[in-house]
């Protein structure tokens, strides 16, 4: 592998959003969810649903201090790639959204947290 191979491997994901979710040439099928979960507010997601049961469209939303729009969107890809589930109801005539990880996105959140481990500790030998 070339240095600029390894160096763009082990790079951050970039910040733009790529629409096809197909890997680049040299890119693992992994590399392609580390860029779904990479995000803040989808990160964010995951990582409070790791802790917590379940938690609300209310609650996701006051935690991560984003709009309805926003938070929706980030819910839908990860529901989308089936890291989530999402149950809607209604509560006093009011509708109420409830998600929850699922065992694939505990998966893509544990390999994303191995990747990330991974460049601290070769960054702290280095």
């Amino acid at each position: 592998m070339t240095v600029k191979a390894k160096a763009r491997a082990t790079a951050a994901p970039a910040a733009h959003k790529r629409p096809n979710l197909t890997p680049l040439r040299g890119e693992s099928e992994d590399s392609r969810f580390d860029r779904l979960v990479y995000e803040r507010v989808r990160l964010g997601i995951l990582s409070a649903l790791a802790v917590r049961e379940e938690l609300s469209f209310s609650e996701l939303k006051a935690l991560f201090d984003v709009s309805d729009g926003n938070l929706s969107a980030h819910a839908r890809k990860l529901e989308e790639a089936k890291y989530l589930s999402c149950t809607k109801s209604f509560a006093e005539r009011r509708p109420k959204t409830v998600y929850r990880l699922t065992a694939l996105g505990r998966g893509a959140l544990n390999r994303y947290l191995d990747h990330v481990e991974a460049v601290i500790k070769a960054t702290r030998r280095g």
